[in-house]
């Protein structure tokens, strides 16, 4: 049994570090930089019982975020990873503020990576002073238990500390760390360092532990089959997590393949977004001048992503086996898209036409500048409601008219009565999101020491797909100031 700082037991748990047991060249042993008085601005109470934790007194886990303490059994490093950023390769990444504190088990049999966020200075810091701020902190807390809730694949934040250090970005901002947490921090680019600077025997050694850790049931599996249809598996759950991001309205902003997770998690909200009004090219990051990672080529950047994870095995597995796995990304993305698509506009039944009158949505919502969550849930209504939520959402009524006569001749093929089909299509398409105007206004709250919007925001995003009608405010049209914000990578 382990105990947290005063004596808090950390229930059914147990440590296990099994990342150190690689070779040295994976990583390097740090300990984190303390933060001066640091505090517990926010705690995650269901994933805390979810990983087998008692608190105890939950300001002594201040002291673990800022540095200034351990629990017995943690061995903080930070990992060293390589990757391609906006398309070109740097070899020089790594945990530059962040440190993998330790590694348990839940009372599930759950691995766990405990990941401190804004640690301090790393021998991969680069130029860096290897801190967090304060507003990409909480953006990061608040947007992976959003999408956790959506029943997207995420990493999680377990909890949030604030420190009056000054950290200087555009100006001058006050440093904060996060304990992310995650079944692991493996990420693409840790196989393209082993490829590009250890060699075949390291990469094999990456492989072995990756699979056995983390797709144990490819374990029995004879070599070469255990290595292909491991990639194939890591394609297709990169596919399907990209799929269901476009169907979300959910832009990345840095799908830079070092920010891409080995078991499909969404992983590393830097420049995230949310549509709003629907625009297919949409540009969340404003550094990104060239729009690689615009929403419509989060697809194709998911699957050039997969090609380097490719490349980097090259060495250790068939040419044949390498294509063959990548051959996986179109048919998975395809199906699931479609099938999400489906599941949004209730649609139960196969029938032909069904993909051009998706496609042809999706040019309308563009053309019209239409908002996305609202379009969705406003036709997840219409048996109460009626044809009114979808139709207010355009200047042209008769635009929106034309459709909705198309698609309830197409609704005409299907079996499930109106309501049944309302309440189907309501667990699928969200009333709330993460817009960036509402973490924007917890973020200037918290800034001032006061996180209640924060945790109000929270728990409204908890029930994305409840009404809610007390918080119906969070499901609104966003103000014209906090439409199309776009976000900075300087966290």
């Amino acid at each position: 049994m382990q105990r947290s700082p005063e004596g808090g037991l950390l229930t059914a748990l147990s440590v296990e570090n099994r990342y150190i047991r690689l070779a040295d060249h994976f990583y390097t042993r740090i300990q984190p930089t303390p933060l001066k008085e640091p505090k517990l601005v926010l705690f995650n109470d269901d994933l805390a019982d979810e990983m087998g934790l008692e608190p105890g007194d939950r300001e002594d886990w201040a002291r673990i975020g800022g540095g200034q303490e351990l629990l017995d059994g943690m061995d903080p490093i930070a990992m060293k990873y390589t990757g391609h950023q906006f398309g070109a390769y740097n070899p020089d990444l790594g945990d530059g503020r962040g440190l993998l504190m330790w590694e348990t088990t839940g009372p599930d049999g759950r691995h766990w990576d405990w990941h401190l966020k804004g640690a301090g200075l790393t021998p991969y810091s680069r130029f860096g002073d290897g801190r967090a701020v304060l507003r990409s902190t909480l953006r990061e807390y608040l947007c992976s238990e959003a999408m956790h809730y959506l029943g997207i694949p995420t990493t999680r934040a377990l909890f949030m500390t604030s420190a009056k250090d000054p950290v200087m970005r555009e100006s001058i901002e006050t440093a904060a760390t996060l304990m992310r947490v995650a079944e692991t921090h493996i990420r693409f680019g840790h196989f393209e360092y082993t490829a590009y600077h250890q060699g075949p025997e390291a990469t094999r050694e990456l492989l072995d532990h990756t699979i056995a850790l983390h797709f144990p049931e490819l374990q029995d599996e004879p070599l070469p089959d255990r290595y292909r249809l491991w990639l194939e598996e890591v394609v297709r759950r990169t596919a399907r997590l990209v799929a269901q991001w476009q169907a979300v309205g959910f832009c990345h902003g840095v799908m830079n393949s070092d920010n891409m997770s080995i078991i499909g998690d969404t992983f590393d909200y830097g420049p995230y977004a949310f549509l709003d009004d629907f625009d297919a090219g949409y540009i969340c990051n404003h550094t990104d001048q060239g729009g690689r990672y615009a929403y419509n080529r989060q697809p194709q950047i998911g699957f050039i992503n997969c090609q380097f994870l490719a490349q980097s095995l090259v060495h250790v597995m068939d040419e044949d086996d390498l294509r063959r796995a990548l051959r996986c990304y179109e048919t998975t993305y395809n199906g699931t898209f479609e099938s999400l698509m489906k599941q949004k506009l209730g649609l139960e039944q196969d029938a032909e036409g069904d993909m051009s009158l998706i496609m042809d949505l999706f040019s309308m919502l563009h053309e019209h500048h239409i908002d996305y969550t609202l379009f969705f849930r406003g036709l997840s209504t219409r048996a109460t409601r009626g044809n009114a939520p979808v139709r207010d959402l355009f200047v042209d009524r008769t635009v929106a008219d034309d459709w909705l006569t198309r698609y309830d001749a197409r609704l005409a093929q299907e079996t499930r009565s109106p309501e049944q089909r309302d309440q189907a299509m309501c667990t699928v398409n969200p009333k709330y999101i993460l817009r960036n105007y509402l973490a924007q206004e917890a973020i200037q709250d918290a800034q001032t020491g006061q996180y209640d919007t924060a945790r109000k925001l929270m728990a409204v995003l908890k029930r994305p797909y409840d009404e809610q009608p007390e918080n119906e405010h969070y499901a609104a049209l966003p103000p014209d100031w906090g439409k199309h914000l776009e976000i900075s990578c300087s966290s």
